[in-house]
């Protein structure tokens, strides 16, 4: 399965990354901003799931997750936002966006392969 990692730091993509190919997930795209993700994703359709950060510059996380939504190809498409913003009201605004999980950094491997595989609907 394919998946797309968008963060502006290149630090945590990589991180995100080793975490995935941990886990099997070996088909990971990348983007550094939202504009990038969202070229990442219109080109490839096929995608599995997105996992984006929050504060981003071009277009920020919750920006991407509302046009990614609204594009009917990805109405289903697995969305897990993974930020600082850890705060009540951050949660269920992107929860609204159309986020299907979240993740507040810092954040352990474990914490990643429970949220995938809750979002997946499989066993972690």
């Amino acid at each position: 399965m394919k998946l797309i990692v968008v963060d502006d730091s290149s630090t945590m993509r990589r991180i995100i990354k080793n975490t995935l190919a941990r886990l099997g997930y070996k088909e990971v795209l990348e983007g550094e901003d939202g504009v990038q993700g969202w070229a990442v994703l219109d080109a490839n359709p096929d995608t599995g799931m997105l996992i984006t950060d929050w504060n981003m510059p071009e277009m920020n996380g919750l920006e991407l997750v509302k046009k990614v939504r609204a594009d009917d190809r990805f109405t289903d498409l697995p969305i897990i936002m993974v930020t600082t913003e850890g705060g009540k009201a951050e949660v269920i605004t992107a929860l609204k966006a159309g986020v299907n999980n979240y993740i507040v950094k810092p954040f352990t491997p474990q914490v990643l392969k429970e949220k995938l595989a809750a979002v997946m609907g499989i066993d972690g």
